[in-house]
Protein backbone atom coordinates (compact mmCIF):
# COMPACT_ATOMS: atom_id res chain seq x y z
CA UNK A 1 0.00 0.00 0.00
CA UNK A 2 1.23 4.09 -0.79
CA UNK A 3 0.07 6.82 0.98
CA UNK A 4 -0.05 9.91 -0.08
CA UNK A 5 -1.18 12.94 2.27
CA UNK A 6 -2.07 16.14 0.37
CA UNK A 7 -0.24 19.36 0.68
CA UNK A 8 -1.25 22.88 0.15
CA UNK A 9 0.00 22.63 -2.99
CA UNK A 10 -1.98 19.67 -4.50
CA UNK A 11 -5.21 20.90 -2.92
CA UNK A 12 -8.22 21.39 -5.38
CA UNK A 13 -6.63 18.84 -7.70
CA UNK A 14 -9.50 16.26 -8.67
CA UNK A 15 -8.50 12.95 -7.33
CA UNK A 16 -8.76 10.99 -11.20
CA UNK A 17 -6.31 13.67 -12.10
CA UNK A 18 -4.28 13.21 -8.98
CA UNK A 19 -4.43 9.14 -9.20
CA UNK A 20 -3.37 9.32 -12.97
CA UNK A 21 -0.57 11.91 -12.63
CA UNK A 22 0.59 9.12 -10.05
CA UNK A 23 -0.18 6.03 -11.89
CA UNK A 24 1.56 8.40 -14.76
CA UNK A 25 2.03 5.13 -17.10
CA UNK A 26 -1.06 3.83 -16.47
CA UNK A 27 -4.17 3.92 -18.98
CA UNK A 28 -7.21 6.27 -17.70
CA UNK A 29 -9.34 3.03 -17.70
CA UNK A 30 -7.03 1.61 -15.10
CA UNK A 31 -7.18 4.33 -12.87
CA UNK A 32 -11.11 3.90 -12.96
CA UNK A 33 -11.51 0.34 -12.48
CA UNK A 34 -9.01 0.90 -9.06
CA UNK A 35 -11.11 3.61 -7.78
CA UNK A 36 -14.16 0.88 -8.39
CA UNK A 37 -13.05 -1.67 -6.35
CA UNK A 38 -11.78 0.25 -3.91
CA UNK A 39 -7.91 -0.49 -4.46
CA UNK A 40 -7.70 3.78 -4.61
CA UNK A 41 -9.37 5.71 -1.70
CA UNK A 42 -10.06 8.71 -0.65
CA UNK A 43 -9.67 9.04 3.69
CA UNK A 44 -10.51 5.32 4.08
CA UNK A 45 -13.70 5.86 1.58
CA UNK A 46 -15.04 4.66 -1.77
CA UNK A 47 -14.67 7.78 -4.11
CA UNK A 48 -15.43 7.99 -7.77
CA UNK A 49 -12.81 10.57 -8.88
CA UNK A 50 -14.21 13.12 -9.09
CA UNK A 51 -13.55 14.78 -5.59
CA UNK A 52 -11.88 18.04 -5.15
CA UNK A 53 -8.71 17.30 -2.95
CA UNK A 54 -8.11 19.54 0.20
CA UNK A 55 -5.49 19.67 2.29
CA UNK A 56 -4.97 17.12 4.76
CA UNK A 57 -6.83 14.58 3.13
CA UNK A 58 -5.45 10.88 2.84
CA UNK A 59 -5.12 8.98 -0.66
CA UNK A 60 -4.00 5.31 -0.56
CA UNK A 61 -3.13 2.86 -3.50
CA UNK A 62 -3.49 -0.67 -2.51
CA UNK A 63 -1.55 -2.14 -5.33
CA UNK A 64 1.18 -4.64 -5.43
CA UNK A 65 4.89 -3.17 -5.23
CA UNK A 66 5.43 -4.46 -8.64
CA UNK A 67 2.37 -3.24 -10.48
CA UNK A 68 2.64 0.65 -8.34
CA UNK A 69 6.29 0.69 -9.60
CA UNK A 70 5.45 -0.50 -13.30
CA UNK A 71 2.60 2.33 -13.37
CA UNK A 72 4.30 4.98 -11.78
CA UNK A 73 7.74 5.85 -12.95
CA UNK A 74 8.83 8.64 -13.88
CA UNK A 75 11.19 9.98 -16.45
CA UNK A 76 13.71 12.20 -14.71
CA UNK A 77 14.79 15.37 -16.80
CA UNK A 78 18.15 15.35 -18.11
CA UNK A 79 20.34 17.66 -16.01
CA UNK A 80 22.14 19.39 -18.86
CA UNK A 81 18.80 20.39 -20.16
CA UNK A 82 18.85 23.53 -17.81
CA UNK A 83 22.23 24.57 -19.64
CA UNK A 84 20.12 25.53 -22.56
CA UNK A 85 17.57 27.80 -20.17
CA UNK A 86 16.91 30.90 -21.89
CA UNK A 87 16.96 34.70 -20.31
CA UNK A 88 14.87 34.40 -16.86
CA UNK A 89 12.85 37.25 -16.84
CA UNK A 90 10.64 36.68 -13.41
CA UNK A 91 10.97 34.16 -10.76
CA UNK A 92 9.70 33.33 -7.59
CA UNK A 93 8.89 29.74 -5.53
CA UNK A 94 5.71 29.41 -7.28
CA UNK A 95 6.30 30.60 -10.98
CA UNK A 96 9.03 30.95 -13.71
CA UNK A 97 8.57 33.48 -16.92
CA UNK A 98 11.23 33.03 -19.02
CA UNK A 99 12.20 34.86 -22.64
CA UNK A 100 11.65 31.85 -25.27
CA UNK A 101 13.79 32.50 -28.60
CA UNK A 102 12.54 31.64 -32.27
CA UNK A 103 12.84 28.49 -33.06
CA UNK A 104 12.38 26.93 -29.72
CA UNK A 105 9.64 24.82 -29.25
CA UNK A 106 6.92 25.50 -26.14
CA UNK A 107 6.09 21.63 -26.08
CA UNK A 108 7.35 18.59 -27.35
CA UNK A 109 5.51 17.77 -30.10
CA UNK A 110 7.32 13.98 -30.53
CA UNK A 111 8.91 12.38 -27.82
CA UNK A 112 12.01 12.97 -28.61
CA UNK A 113 11.79 16.45 -28.74
CA UNK A 114 13.95 19.06 -26.67
CA UNK A 115 11.33 22.07 -25.59
CA UNK A 116 11.35 24.58 -23.48
CA UNK A 117 9.21 22.33 -20.89
CA UNK A 118 12.00 20.31 -20.25
CA UNK A 119 14.80 22.73 -20.21
CA UNK A 120 12.42 25.06 -17.59
CA UNK A 121 11.90 21.28 -15.64
CA UNK A 122 15.45 20.53 -15.54
CA UNK A 123 15.82 23.87 -14.20
CA UNK A 124 13.52 23.70 -11.21
CA UNK A 125 14.56 19.87 -10.58
CA UNK A 126 18.27 19.92 -10.54
CA UNK A 127 19.59 23.70 -10.54
CA UNK A 128 19.95 24.79 -6.67
CA UNK A 129 18.99 28.49 -8.29
CA UNK A 130 15.77 27.28 -9.77
CA UNK A 131 14.11 25.26 -6.49
CA UNK A 132 11.42 25.98 -5.28
CA UNK A 133 8.57 24.53 -3.89
CA UNK A 134 7.51 21.80 -6.08
CA UNK A 135 5.56 19.16 -5.50
CA UNK A 136 6.37 15.01 -5.65
CA UNK A 137 2.75 14.58 -7.09
CA UNK A 138 2.92 17.44 -9.52
CA UNK A 139 5.05 18.29 -12.38
CA UNK A 140 5.34 21.70 -12.80
CA UNK A 141 5.10 22.99 -16.86
CA UNK A 142 4.76 25.88 -19.11
CA UNK A 143 1.09 27.43 -19.00
CA UNK A 144 0.86 28.94 -22.62
CA UNK A 145 2.44 28.10 -25.52
CA UNK A 146 4.28 30.17 -28.49
CA UNK A 147 4.98 28.93 -32.25
CA UNK A 148 7.77 27.52 -32.35
CA UNK A 149 9.13 30.53 -34.41
CA UNK A 150 7.22 33.23 -32.04
CA UNK A 151 9.74 34.54 -29.23
CA UNK A 152 9.02 36.20 -26.28
CA UNK A 153 7.03 35.65 -22.77
CA UNK A 154 6.29 32.05 -21.51
CA UNK A 155 4.85 31.03 -17.81
CA UNK A 156 6.14 28.20 -16.19
CA UNK A 157 4.54 27.26 -12.75
CA UNK A 158 6.31 25.63 -10.84
CA UNK A 159 3.66 24.33 -7.95
CA UNK A 160 0.25 23.11 -8.51
CA UNK A 161 -1.52 26.05 -7.29
CA UNK A 162 0.33 28.11 -9.82
CA UNK A 163 -0.95 26.24 -12.39
CA UNK A 164 -4.21 26.27 -11.55
CA UNK A 165 -4.08 30.53 -11.08
CA UNK A 166 -2.55 31.14 -14.34
CA UNK A 167 -4.44 28.45 -16.15
CA UNK A 168 -7.86 29.93 -15.08
CA UNK A 169 -6.21 33.54 -15.79
CA UNK A 170 -5.53 32.59 -19.18
CA UNK A 171 -8.53 30.63 -20.01
CA UNK A 172 -11.00 34.13 -18.74
CA UNK A 173 -8.80 36.07 -20.28
CA UNK A 174 -7.71 38.49 -17.70
CA UNK A 175 -4.04 38.31 -18.27
CA UNK A 176 -3.55 40.37 -21.26
CA UNK A 177 -1.13 39.51 -23.94
CA UNK A 178 0.53 41.85 -26.05
CA UNK A 179 2.84 41.05 -29.18
CA UNK A 180 4.56 43.43 -31.66
CA UNK A 181 4.99 42.38 -35.39
CA UNK A 182 6.19 43.60 -38.46
CA UNK A 183 3.50 43.31 -41.30
CA UNK A 184 3.60 44.19 -45.41
CA UNK A 185 1.25 47.17 -45.91
CA UNK A 186 0.44 50.42 -44.08
CA UNK A 187 -2.08 50.53 -41.35
CA UNK A 188 -2.33 53.68 -39.40
CA UNK A 189 -5.27 53.41 -37.44
CA UNK A 190 -6.49 50.88 -34.65
CA UNK A 191 -8.36 47.79 -35.53
CA UNK A 192 -10.72 45.38 -33.69
CA UNK A 193 -10.95 42.12 -35.93
CA UNK A 194 -13.28 40.02 -35.64
CA UNK A 195 -14.26 36.10 -37.32
CA UNK A 196 -13.95 32.48 -36.49
CA UNK A 197 -10.37 30.48 -36.68
CA UNK A 198 -11.01 26.76 -38.40
CA UNK A 199 -8.26 24.50 -38.02
CA UNK A 200 -6.91 22.28 -40.75
CA UNK A 201 -4.88 19.27 -38.68
CA UNK A 202 -3.66 17.76 -41.85
CA UNK A 203 -2.10 21.16 -42.79
CA UNK A 204 -1.51 22.53 -39.24
CA UNK A 205 -2.59 26.04 -41.36
CA UNK A 206 -6.18 27.68 -39.83
CA UNK A 207 -8.54 29.82 -41.72
CA UNK A 208 -10.19 32.80 -40.81
CA UNK A 209 -14.07 32.75 -41.86
CA UNK A 210 -16.99 34.66 -41.11
CA UNK A 211 -19.98 32.21 -41.20
CA UNK A 212 -21.15 30.11 -38.53
CA UNK A 213 -18.11 27.45 -37.83
CA UNK A 214 -15.04 27.82 -36.00
CA UNK A 215 -14.28 29.24 -32.83
CA UNK A 216 -14.68 32.89 -31.89
CA UNK A 217 -11.66 34.91 -32.32
CA UNK A 218 -10.83 38.36 -31.39
CA UNK A 219 -7.86 40.55 -32.29
CA UNK A 220 -6.94 44.25 -31.63
CA UNK A 221 -4.52 46.06 -33.60
CA UNK A 222 -2.56 49.37 -32.51
CA UNK A 223 -0.01 50.74 -34.66
CA UNK A 224 2.94 51.98 -33.62
CA UNK A 225 5.14 52.98 -36.59
CA UNK A 226 4.52 52.84 -40.79
CA UNK A 227 7.21 52.70 -43.63
CA UNK A 228 7.70 52.27 -47.07
CA UNK A 229 4.59 50.12 -46.92
CA UNK A 230 5.89 47.94 -43.79
CA UNK A 231 4.15 48.71 -40.31
CA UNK A 232 5.00 47.62 -37.07
CA UNK A 233 2.29 47.23 -34.72
CA UNK A 234 1.01 46.06 -31.74
CA UNK A 235 -1.16 43.57 -30.90
CA UNK A 236 -3.39 42.18 -28.01
CA UNK A 237 -5.16 39.02 -27.86
CA UNK A 238 -8.59 38.55 -26.70
CA UNK A 239 -8.74 35.42 -27.27
CA UNK A 240 -5.66 32.92 -28.11
CA UNK A 241 -5.82 30.34 -30.71
CA UNK A 242 -3.65 28.65 -32.99
CA UNK A 243 -1.71 31.26 -35.24
CA UNK A 244 -4.38 33.64 -34.54
CA UNK A 245 -2.23 36.23 -35.08
CA UNK A 246 -0.39 35.79 -38.13
CA UNK A 247 -3.93 34.61 -39.91
CA UNK A 248 -5.81 36.92 -39.08
CA UNK A 249 -3.45 40.09 -40.62
CA UNK A 250 -2.82 37.56 -43.53
CA UNK A 251 -6.82 37.37 -44.06
CA UNK A 252 -6.89 41.52 -43.93
CA UNK A 253 -3.88 41.77 -46.45
CA UNK A 254 -1.25 42.25 -43.68
CA UNK A 255 0.69 39.43 -43.54
CA UNK A 256 3.80 39.24 -41.01
CA UNK A 257 7.33 39.63 -42.39
CA UNK A 258 9.12 36.42 -42.60
CA UNK A 259 5.93 34.34 -42.53
CA UNK A 260 6.25 31.33 -44.62
CA UNK A 261 2.87 29.98 -44.01
CA UNK A 262 1.13 33.41 -44.44
CA UNK A 263 2.82 35.83 -45.85
CA UNK A 264 4.32 36.77 -49.34
CA UNK A 265 6.89 34.56 -50.66
CA UNK A 266 9.06 37.56 -52.56
CA UNK A 267 8.56 39.58 -49.63
CA UNK A 268 9.92 36.84 -47.31
CA UNK A 269 13.06 36.35 -49.87
CA UNK A 270 13.59 39.94 -49.37
CA UNK A 271 14.14 39.78 -46.13
CA UNK A 272 16.37 36.82 -45.60
CA UNK A 273 18.79 38.03 -48.14
CA UNK A 274 19.09 41.50 -46.97
CA UNK A 275 18.34 40.99 -43.20
CA UNK A 276 18.61 36.91 -42.48
CA UNK A 277 14.86 36.93 -41.58
CA UNK A 278 13.97 33.60 -41.29
CA UNK A 279 10.80 33.16 -39.46
CA UNK A 280 7.60 35.60 -38.89
CA UNK A 281 8.62 38.69 -36.93
CA UNK A 282 6.23 38.38 -34.41
CA UNK A 283 7.03 38.66 -30.35
CA UNK A 284 4.89 37.99 -27.08
CA UNK A 285 6.60 41.33 -25.62
CA UNK A 286 4.35 42.25 -22.85
CA UNK A 287 2.15 40.29 -19.98
CA UNK A 288 -0.36 42.09 -17.95
CA UNK A 289 -1.34 40.60 -14.86
CA UNK A 290 -4.85 41.04 -12.95
CA UNK A 291 -4.84 42.11 -9.41
CA UNK A 292 -6.11 39.18 -7.96
CA UNK A 293 -4.49 37.59 -4.82
CA UNK A 294 -4.16 34.22 -6.09
CA UNK A 295 -1.33 35.01 -8.25
CA UNK A 296 0.99 35.84 -5.30
CA UNK A 297 3.72 38.76 -6.17
CA UNK A 298 2.58 39.04 -9.42
CA UNK A 299 -1.15 40.49 -9.17
CA UNK A 300 -1.45 43.45 -10.53
CA UNK A 301 2.04 43.54 -12.35
CA UNK A 302 3.26 43.88 -16.30
CA UNK A 303 6.02 41.93 -17.06
CA UNK A 304 8.00 43.32 -20.20
CA UNK A 305 10.78 42.96 -22.41
CA UNK A 306 12.96 44.47 -25.20
CA UNK A 307 12.34 43.90 -28.33
CA UNK A 308 14.66 41.16 -30.31
CA UNK A 309 17.59 42.20 -32.40
CA UNK A 310 16.15 41.28 -35.62
CA UNK A 311 13.14 43.57 -35.06
CA UNK A 312 15.99 46.40 -34.28
CA UNK A 313 17.37 45.80 -37.37
CA UNK A 314 14.40 45.62 -39.91
CA UNK A 315 13.32 48.87 -38.22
Amino acid sequence: MKQYVISKNDEGRRLDKFASHILCNAPRSFTYKMLRKKNIVLNDAKASGSELLSEGDVVKFYLSDETFASFSEKSTPDPSLSGMMPKIVYEDEDILIVNKPSGMLSQRSAKNDVSLNEICLAYVTHDPAGSGETSGNFTPSVCNRLDRNTSGLVIFAKTYRAARSVTLAIKEHTIRKYYKCIIYGSISSDMELSGKLIKDNATNTVSISTGQEGADIITLVHPLCTKNNRSLVEIELVTGKTHQIRAHMASIGHPLIGDGKYGYADVNREYEKKFGIRSQMLVCYRLVFPDDPQLNDLAGKTVEIDIPEDFKKVM
